[in-house]
């Protein structure tokens, strides 16, 4: 049978006309840093939630199950009203960071169903309460409860008991690029009949009140029956068809000043005419002229116990004289041809609940992708109706100017973290690159962009703070992304993209050197690299006694991009011999690296505690000298990272490469012991490149292999057991500041307090120690054996090791033999109800005892990976 979407997909590299329409809209732009004019950054209060519904967004959109165009001109998305709520529901509600005890916190139940990479066809759901939805319960709730408190969420307020919801599924599929099949089915789980109004809308993102271009596009009621026709200058004409006899209700998307800024009157219709002509009954609030820039299609639907209604729309750019007469069949082609391009990708996959997995966690990284526009000029400047207080110019990323983004991007969370962050973008390129790598290789590219990149070589890091420092793994995601599109090709690489990325990664390294490394001694700072509250105080902010911090983690990165570098090079030097000299130039500096964290200077800095057999950050200060902080935690794992092994032949192919290395190790023999050799009987010998020799390889492991140190059930945790009796504490002259072991929600505020890495288990740290392990194994084979876990006499080779913390990960989200799934822990409904337990949440990170999912709920991100490791647990692809 002939896989139509992996086609679609190739020839989208050339042509992406059929990923012009898609996903593209935020699930939450109220609230955020582009939407924020205000005199000290706080942007959840600036721009709230209660006025979302009223005020036009400058920078965005949102929305339920929409979607939109690749520049967010014209946006679709399910709006509904049970008939209870203060406000119809056109977005999803949550806490901000003030409100929630654990910070912002999404308090919906939705989830992505389904996705082709070019969203030939989607699936989504999302369960509507048909008890008035609990706004103030849930706020007023959380707001008594504490850091040691649990959160307070939906299903906690019983409104789903006795199954009184609807379930509303959204499907998308395209005729063709430009005309698109909605499928809308709403299913009455309760045991009576209820009635729901459900309000498709379709709009026009505001860009005339704040463009010099004060054009306003249009749509309007055709005299023709079923139809709405849209017109807009650059995107041109489309119409809405729509089944059935819905009232047309219309309004401006213009911001309602009379609600939110107290005038006296609004000029025309506004944003929020349809919730208040449903909700307060205002006649005069939508336009009788069947004309605007919002238009809703009013379907109130009365539906029995147990029974469905669906409604059918399509959008399209043609005129069709029946646009419903083939909808089911385009419905139900694009249907078929999703499934034969999953079947095709998962045909080693035996697992049935394996394969729903990967499939869900690849659905939820194809729809959680977002046009993201903020130029940063602009806003600090200030475009807003009223002009911002000039106090910005010295504000928030006063220093990125040069930031123009307007592209669709790959988000942690469309509403949690409705913005991109650097480091999570790089994981996310990993299980995209499976069925996208030419998308995969643009998001890479982008961000090493003009418009993106400093130009002092800084990789952006989030728009909250642009210049906070995530860790360096750009260049590993992209020499992933490419041995998986090579491996795809049958051994042709893209040795353009890889040559593209590597130049502005040389500027992006440099900027780390220079940067980072503050007295050239080859250790490394960095602030909390993404680490949020592992250390005993803020990594990012000035340290007690004003001391400086000379970090593990950070060292260990460096490490790490050095062999990646390394690794980029040697493969470029096989097409341009000119390449050759920048690979011994990242091998000596790897070297170097290496050489000051074994300490070869005899320096009273020294990352290795010879007591402890572990990595910790030292406290250089200047009454007390060098302390390290002894808190047994990932940053002590990240060393394990960096490890390459030279092959004979790569090495005979380059051989001025070859040449220097010799040379160099004959001028500084000492760093030849930072390297491991075997001869390899008949073709030479191996090089193996690790800051991690034999004996504290095997010390570092036994440490993380322990049970009751890091080894869970479900993955290798960020904080070792051991703090849980032996909290570590350091003392300043005005605090007691300790570190415990907290498996799930964090007791702290730092860094708002909606994540925590002291305990639970982190989806992409674990994946770089499994892919650590396996390149152990790759040197060393299978005579090299562990004790796994520590203490059980039960020996494992490095890829057993691996084999199991993969499996360990994995778990998290399969049934165990009583058919629960860790990740949904003790909640009885999402556990058993089969409507619930099948639908899987890949959340932001996980309880380091149980696994059940903790923080963002809908962070397939970079817990996607999961989607990776099934893969390659079937087809045994470790790159």
């Amino acid at each position: 049978m002939i896989n139509v979407e992996k086609e679609r997909v190739l020839r989208a590299k050339r042509n992406r006309e059929w990923k012009k329409w898609g996903p593209y809209i935020s699930e939450r732009q109220w609230g955020t840093v582009r939407e924020d004019y205000s005199l000290y950054g706080t942007a959840w209060e600036y721009f709230p939630h209660d006025h979302a519904r009223s005020r036009a967004y400058r920078w965005g959109e949102d929305g339920i199950m929409g979607i939109c165009d690749s520049m967010q001109y014209l946006c679709f998305a399910v709006g509904m009203w049970n008939g209870k709520d203060a406000l119809i529901k056109e977005r999803l509600f949550g806490l901000t960071g003030n409100q929630g005890n654990h910070g912002e916190d999404v308090k919906e139940y939705y989830y992505y169903l389904d996705s082709t990479p070019t969203h030939s066809y989607m699936k989504m759901l999302y369960k509507y309460p048909q008890k008035e939805y609990p706004y103030d319960e849930i706020v007023k709730e959380n707001a008594k409860r504490g850091r040691k408190d649990p959160e307070y969420d939906l299903i906690d307020t019983g409104v789903f008991d006795g199954n009184k919801y609807f379930d509303v599924y959204t499907e998308y599929a395209k005729e063709d690029a430009e005309d698109i099949c909605i499928k809308i089915t709403v299913i009455n789980r309760g045991p009576d009949k209820s009635t729901i109004h459900l309000l498709p809308t379709v709009w026009f993102r505001n860009i005339w009140a704040w463009s010099q271009d004060t054009y306003r596009p249009g749509m309007q009621a055709s005299k023709n029956t079923g139809v709405v026709n849209i017109e807009h200058k650059d995107l041109g004409g489309y119409n809405l068809y729509y089944e059935g006899k819905p009232d047309l209700l219309f309004c401006e998307n213009d911001t309602n000043h009379v609600r939110i800024y107290g005038h006296k009157k609004n000029a025309g219709y506004v944003k929020d005419g349809v919730n208040n002509y449903l909700i307060d009954g205002e006649k005069a609030a939508v336009n009788p002229a069947l004309k605007g820039t919002k238009c809703t299609l009013h379907y109130k639907l009365t539906i029995p116990a147990g029974e469905q209604k669906t409604i059918h729309i399509r959008m399209s750019d043609k005129s069709i004289v029946e646009p419903f007469e083939e909808f089911n069949q385009v419905m139900s082609a694009r249907k078929l041809e999703c499934d034969i391009y999953y079947d095709e990708l998962q045909k080693n996959i035996t697992s049935e609940d394996e394969r729903n997995i990967m499939r869900q966690a690849l659905a939820g990284m194809l729809i959680t992708k977002q046009f993201y526009f903020y130029d940063v000029d602009v806003w600090i400047k200030g475009d807003a109706l009223s002009a911002p207080p000039t106090e910005r110019v010295y504000g928030r990323n006063t220093h990125w100017k040069h930031i123009k983004n307007m592209e669709i991007i790959s988000m942690p969370d469309k509403w949690e973290y409705p913005w991109y962050a650097a480091w999570d973008l790089a994981f996310h390129c990993i299980p995209l690159a499976i069925v996208d790598a030419d998308y995969a290789k643009r998001q890479l590219i982008l961000f090493l962009r003009e418009w993106y990149m400093h130009p002092n070589g800084q990789i952006p890091a989030y728009e909250w703070h642009f210049g906070d420092v995530n860790p360096p793994v750009h260049a590993w995601a992209c020499w992933r992304v490419y041995e998986i599109e090579k491996d795809q090709n049958k051994g042709i690489g893209d040795v353009n993209f890889l040559e593209r990325v590597f130049h502005k990664l040389l500027l992006n390294f440099t900027w780390w050197v220079n940067r980072k490394d503050s007295e050239g001694k080859n250790i490394f700072e960095g602030g909390f690299l993404g680490l949020d509250n592992i250390g005993v105080f803020d990594r990012s902010h000035a340290l007690p006694k004003g001391g400086r911090l000379e970090q593990a983690d950070a060292t260990g990165w460096m490490a790490m991009y050095s062999l990646n570098m390394l690794r980029i090079s040697i493969e470029l030097a096989k097409f341009n011999s000119a390449y050759e000299d920048v690979a011994s130039k990242f091998l000596e500096h790897f070297l170097l690296i290496a050489g000051a964290i074994a300490n070869f200077s005899g320096s009273d800095l020294n990352l290795w505690d010879e007591k402890d057999d572990f990595f910790y950050d030292v406290l250089h200060t200047a009454d007390a000298g060098l302390q390290h902080l002894k808190i047994r935690s990932m940053v002590g794992l990240i060393p394990l990272y960096a490890i390459e092994t030279l092959e004979p032949e790569v090495l005979d192919r380059l051989p001025h490469f070859k040449r220097r290395m010799e040379w160099f190790f004959s001028y500084r023999p000492e760093y030849k012991q930072l390297i491991s050799m075997w001869k390899r009987p008949g073709s030479g010998i191996r090089r193996r490149f690790s800051v991690l020799k034999g004996t504290r390889l095997i010390k570092v492991l036994k440490r993380m292999l322990d049970e009751s140190e890091f080894l869970g059930e479900y993955g290798i945790r960020a904080l070792s057991k051991y703090h849980k009796e032996n909290p570590y504490t350091f003392e300043t002259e005005h605090e007691k500041l300790t570190v415990s072991y907290q498996p799930a929600e964090s007791d702290s505020g730092m860094f708002g307090g909606n994540s925590n890495w002291r305990g639970p288990i982190w989806f992409p740290v674990n994946y770089l120690l499994i892919e650590s392990l396996y390149k152990f194994h790759n040197y060393y084979g299978d005579e090299f054996t562990i004790e796994h876990p520590t203490g059980s006499g039960k020996m494992m080779s490095l890829k057993e090791v691996a084999d199991e913390l993969s499996n360990r990960l994995i778990n998290i989200f399969k049934k165990d033999s009583k058919g629960n799934r860790p990740v949904y822990g003790t909640r009885e409904k999402t556990q058993t109800d089969p409507h619930f337990k099948d639908h899987i949440l890949f959340y932001e990170f996980f309880n380091g005892d149980t696994g059940e999912g903790v923080g963002a709920s809908h962070q397939t991100g970079w817990t996607g990976l999961v989607a990776d490791l099934i893969f390659k647990k079937y087809n045994n692809k470790y790159y």
